[in-house]
């Protein structure tokens, strides 16, 4: 789906125009980027959590060559589906 299609089925089941949808999803992106920044984590009520995890830095071999790297610690995204989506995608 794209951002155009989740705006258009948006805006026709909540009477809302395309305009003020495009701007609400603008807001709320920048609010879940905001919280995830500042090490919180957002939930979705029925859609599941998003979060920042701390991934600590590790070594890669490369299988040909044998050659060791070092892959530096960093935060990744991670989202933790919630117990109604996760029961919804197991029925389908």
């Amino acid at each position: 789906m794209l951002t155009k299609d989740l705006i258009n089925n948006i805006a026709e089941a909540t009477g809302m125009t395309k305009r003020h949808v495009t701007e609400l999803l603008s807001v709320t992106n920048s609010v879940i980027i905001e919280s995830l920044m500042s090490d919180q984590a957002v939930p979705l009520q029925g859609f599941g959590t998003l979060e920042l995890r701390q991934k600590n830095e590790r070594v890669i071999v490369h299988p040909r060559t044998g050659e060791r790297n070092i892959v530096p610690a960093k935060k990744q995204i991670s989202f933790r589906p919630s117990v109604y989506l996760k029961d919804n995608l197991k029925n389908q």
